[in-house]
């Protein structure tokens, strides 16, 4: 592991990054786990965190794996993991689960590539420029006119056809990020700007585009965070909607909810708010949030997906390769360890 290049200070950080090597097949996919479904967004993820580490090789495969998995359409056809059943009351189970060419899994694929360019240099990304552009462009094939994005391209004008707040946040960043990376190789895109602005308007002004299906998706932590993670909002509005939502979504001491009525919390979503709370200048509740989420670490040092704390147990069972990767990026963004430390503030 090359980390100690970067920062010598950081070993609290190769534990995780050895969870996600160990996770990686062969040719360079990273699913969630052993035996476990992949899709583009979590790999991309953990893409990230491989760059941050220096763990170059292993990065550059999962890039290939990434373009070997690219449909000729440009998007990718993932696994919805979050639809798979436990397996028994600790374990989630191994078996296929359904699978729809999610528009935000695929937009994130450019997050990654623009990552590398920031930490590494433009010219380590040329020959991903193919991924992205393509990646995209089938992003925006389902843009609607207010702005919004359906959320897979199977629902797209369909009857149950929905756009998701969380994952159009999400989107609008990796928007952000692949303009960026366009304009750095002398490529501009300005439909992909026009598309950006459009989108950004939808998540600040037409809230009756989200959630069209009937499910309040305001339980959920990433309705609430995501948007200021993705830079929707500027800082001061951005510190209103993290105030008005903390003391529903964060247990003192514990972390981040990922439901505000269910007693659990979860590595990812703390780390995702520690980064939404360094994009909204409150550096101290970043750092705090960081902290607490070292109790959540396995006998090896990779961390558990997350705590219910009605039984007191680690829940699930599990350590996926994505949550080792939000901490690793979230370390970052709070420590600034790497130069690519402000990547989520330049979208």
């Amino acid at each position: 592991m090359l980390l100690r290049r970067f920062h010598p200070a950081e070993k609290r950080l190769e534990d995780p990054v050895r969870r996600i090597l160990e996770v990686q097949m062969p040719d360079g996919a990273i699913p969630w786990f052993e035996a476990g479904p992949w899709d583009a967004w979590n790999h991309a993820e953990c893409v990230m965190a491989l760059n941050i580490a220096g763990e170059y090789d292993a990065a550059r495969l999962g890039l290939e794996a990434l373009a070997a998995r690219q449909l000729r359409d440009g998007g990718f056809l993932s696994q919805y993991g979050n639809a798979l059943p436990m397996a028994d009351h600790v374990h989630i189970a191994r078996q296929l689960s359904p699978m729809v060419r999610d528009t935000n899994f695929t937009a994130y694929a450019a997050t990654a590539v623009a990552h590398q360019a920031m930490l590494r240099g433009v010219q380590s990304v040329v020959r991903w420029w193919p991924l992205v552009h393509a990646a995209i462009d089938h992003v925006l094939c389902y843009q609607h006119p207010t702005g919004d994005i359906s959320w897979c391209a199977e629902a797209y004008r369909s009857p149950v056809d929905d756009s998701l707040r969380a994952g159009n946040a999400s989107i609008y960043a990796s928007l952000g990020h692949a303009v960026t990376l366009a304009a750095a190789l002398g490529r501009p895109q300005n439909r992909w700007e026009a598309a950006r602005r459009r989108l950004g308007t939808a998540l600040r002004h037409a809230p009756e585009r989200f959630d069209r299906a009937g499910t309040d998706r305001s339980r959920f932590a990433m309705d609430w965070y995501y948007p200021v993670l993705a830079g929707v909002y500027p800082a001061a509005e951005g510190q209103a909607r993290l105030r008005a939502g903390w003391a529903q979504f964060v247990d003192a001491e514990l972390g981040c909810r990922c439901v505000r009525d269910q007693p659990w919390v979860t590595v990812a979503e703390s780390c995702e708010l520690a980064i939404a709370c360094v994009m909204a200048g409150w550096h101290t509740e970043a750092a705090k949030l960081l902290a607490w989420m070292e109790s959540r670490r396995d006998s090896t040092g990779a961390f558990w997906m997350g705590w219910q704390d009605v039984e007191k147990i680690d829940w699930p069972a599990e350590r996926p390769a994505w949550t080792q990767a939000a901490y690793v990026l979230a370390v970052d963004a709070v420590d600034r360890i790497t130069p690519a430390a402000c990547f989520f503030q330049l979208a």
